[in-house]
């Protein structure tokens, strides 16, 4: 890590979160010191309203806004309106809160959700405004998407410095493992331990398992995310990807084979598969600020799954 952040105070949102704990991680793995990163609770503060955005960032140098409400496909259809509605508050008044504090520098962390249904393959960042993004991700992709605007817009009336990345689906240790609104993978771990234990000889997969995903392990996001934070200047979106695509069933053996599960996968085609496919174009964040991703996936799933193992099996 360079010197950009060493002397700054920093606040994170959402710093205790899955991502978040990484983003600490790696700030305090590059010498800052703890005290310099504010983490606010949102038992204390609620991003949700003005008056505590505007404390948030009170004596802020730099901001990285990680806190989002986030669910799977399920929580997606469940809670559309909250999904849009807090995850664009949140970030328009803490970005106007930041712009109006002298905040140095605003880190926006995206959602590949925001990109169009059927962009082209590899999804380049200028292809993010050819069309609306699938149905059950749009309040999520499109509120965090209206982020993208705003730090444009900041930037060319204010010159406010606000970047965007935009994160590839994540996974890794201490992941969000609730059956109600767990992402594929954790979801997936949940489903073939339970049938472990349980001895059940099948397990149920949604979808037909054609589309295909990629995945960035968490502790590579986290290490792009201040490198971006230190290295880049500049309001044009980025990616932040492994640049490799995965079939869901593919996904589905790699995971079986990992735990040790014998039973049959069935799957639920009445269930929906969500995005026909998603894979980034990841070369902006290669020649900008020198970003690409280390973990190979199957060693990410094996930490993963021992990490649920050690942590969450009773």
């Amino acid at each position: 890590m360079g010197n950009g952040l060493k002397s700054k105070r920093i606040l994170l949102t959402g710093g205790s979160g899955f991502l978040g704990s990484f983003v600490l991680q790696e700030l305090l793995a590059g010498g800052i010191q703890r005290e310099n990163i504010v983490i606010p609770r949102s038992r204390d503060l609620d991003l949700r309203k003005w008056e505590d955005c505007l404390t948030a960032v009170k004596d802020t140098d730099v901001v990285i806004h990680l806190a989002a409400k986030v669910g799977g496909i399920g929580f997606n259809l469940k809670f559309p309106g909250e999904l849009f509605y807090d995850n664009a508050i949140m970030g328009i008044q803490l970005m106007e809160a930041s712009r109006q504090s002298g905040v140095e520098k605003f880190v926006t962390v995206g959602t590949v959700c925001a990109y169009p249904k059927f962009t082209p393959v590899p999804f380049k960042e200028e292809n993010l405004w050819d069309g609306y993004p699938e149905e059950t991700n749009a309040p999520y992709g499109v509120a965090k998407k209206a982020l993208l605007v705003q730090a444009e817009s900041y930037r060319k009336q204010y010159g406010f410095n606000v970047i965007y990345l935009l994160p590839v689906n994540l996974y890794g240790p201490r992941d969000h493992f609730d059956p109600e609104d767990a992402h594929v993978i954790p979801a997936l771990i949940l489903k073939f331990f339970d049938a472990k234990q349980r001895g059940l000889k099948k397990v149920t997969a949604w979808g037909t398992g054609n589309p295909s995903r990629e995945f960035l392990y968490v502790e590579d996001a986290a290490r792009g995310i201040v490198m971006a934070a230190e290295r880049y200047e500049k309001s044009d979106p980025v990616n932040l990807g492994s640049g490799e695509e995965i079939s869901i069933r593919d996904l589905v053996s790699m995971i079986k084979e990992i735990i040790g599960y014998e039973g049959e996968v069935e799957w639920d085609t009445t269930r929906p598969d969500g995005q026909p496919r998603r894979k980034l174009d990841v070369s902006k964040a290669r020649e900008e600020f020198g970003f690409q991703s280390e973990t190979p996936f199957k060693e990410g799933l094996r930490k993963t799954i021992e990490w649920y193992r050690e942590n969450m099996l009773g």
